[in-house]
């Protein structure tokens, strides 16, 4: 079977390229932007601007049974574009719907799409998770961006027979994670005090190694064909208990300040920071029941251990 990745170069991608090859199942094609200066060996990469929308997908979807689509204009915490809605579209819903137009064209038989948890919302109420049933309320541009590309999909799905399976994850983290989960393992490595050691909140999260998991499981398995997923570690935390949790994996106390919600928020509003605090202080979860008793999945690695490789994996970069 030749499986194709985009973004293969990508925080995601990167990782299931190298999770395929060493599964042995399957033939992979990589297509990045550029030629990484690591590849993995045994994959073929193909080096290139593959999101525009009048790319001619037809030479490299030869063969391929399924399309990993993992590539995509990701939510920039400083985007300067003069209407970052537009920019979103350009790449994540058009660029998207023409690859999946091709791809059924030349036969693919699936493709998996890589969406966000933004589809449903920012945020759910305490005891109420976010799942696949929810009436969709993207928050944000990208979000927004993410969830019209679902829609194209569904509908190229219905016109042509070719499976598709939408995957959010919420929040994805790993020894090179970017973002906000990068910053405050950075931050706890270090010793700083840290204000959150009063957040009750409750978020979902996903290993890398458990979301890779996932989407291996998708492109096999016959039960998720044209379904969608919400995908988590299938552990919840309060903000207070990841950075105990960072602490623990480092070997290092965890400086906690016990500064309560309100007057972070306030000092977040002060500061134009209120996303930023949202992200920290609310809740987000998610129900993975669905993948559990659609397709008998079971995330490999827990929250500790999750930590453990994020933690352990960033020590290991910092000293070569």
């Amino acid at each position: 079977m030749k499986v194709l990745v985009t973004g293969a170069s990508g925080f995601v991608g990167r990782a299931l390229v190298a999770q395929l090859v060493a599964l042995g199942r399957a033939e992979v094609l990589a297509l990045t932007r550029q030629t990484p200066a690591a590849p993995v060996a045994e994959a073929t990469y193909l080096a290139g601007n593959y999101l525009a929308w009048q790319t001619q997908w037809r030479p490299a979807l030869a063969g391929v049974h399924t399309v990993v689509h993992a590539a995509a204009r990701a939510h920039l915490l400083n985007d300067r574009a003069a209407n970052p809605l537009s920019e979103f579209r350009k790449i994540n819903v058009t660029g998207t719907l023409n690859l999946a137009a091709q791809a059924a064209q030349s036969g693919v038989s699936r493709f998996v799409f890589i969406s966000s948890i933004g589809a449903n919302g920012m945020q759910t109420a305490p005891g109420k998770p976010f799942t696949e049933v929810d009436q969709p309320n993207p928050h944000n541009a990208y979000a927004l961006s993410k969830w019209e590309a679902e829609q194209g999909l569904l509908r190229i799905a219905d016109e042509t027979g070719m499976e598709v399976v939408i995957i959010r994850p919420p929040l994805v983290y790993s020894c090179n994670a970017p973002g906000n989960f990068g910053s405050l393992m950075r931050a706890v490595q270090r010793g700083r005090p840290l204000p959150l050691g009063a957040v009750h909140n409750q978020r979902s999260l996903v290993a890398l190694d458990n979301l890779v998991d996932f989407i291996v499981t998708c492109i096999s398995h016959p039960q998720a064909a044209n379904q969608t997923f919400l995908v988590s570690d299938g552990q919840d935390l309060s903000t207070t208990e990841l950075v105990r949790g960072m602490a623990r994996a480092a070997g290092v106390p965890a400086r906690l300040l016990p500064v309560p919600v309100w007057a972070l928020q306030a000092g977040a509003t002060l500061l134009d920071k209120g996303d930023a605090v949202q992200r920290l202080c609310g809740n987000l979860q998610v129900d993975i029941s669905k993948a559990s008793s659609l397709l008998g999945w079971v995330p490999p690695v827990s929250v500790v251990e999750g930590l453990r490789r994020a933690v352990g994996g960033a020590l290991h970069e910092k000293t070569i």
